[in-house]
């Protein structure tokens, strides 16, 4: 488990491992991370971002809607 992360992050981060959201062919938009980690939306992109400033998960552009994977679960 990462240190220094609030628990909203680590809420989503471990949401995040139990749906095996490792790699960019495993990512998923934060509509259903949100529904994953039983947060609400706003609480969940903060932690989606605070994630990717910690270089734990990356946000991809996609068509409709940014996808988001982890790229290191340690």
């Amino acid at each position: 488990m990462p240190e220094g992360l609030t628990s909203n992050a680590e809420k989503v981060f471990k949401a995040m491992v139990a749906a095996g959201l490792v790699g960019e062919e495993k990512m998923m938009d934060a509509q259903r991370i949100t529904n994953m980690s039983r947060l609400p939306k706003a609480q969940t992109m903060n932690a989606l971002q605070e994630l990717e400033k910690k270089g734990y998960a990356k946000r991809k552009a996609r068509e409709k809607s940014a996808g988001y994977f982890l790229t290191k679960t340690q």
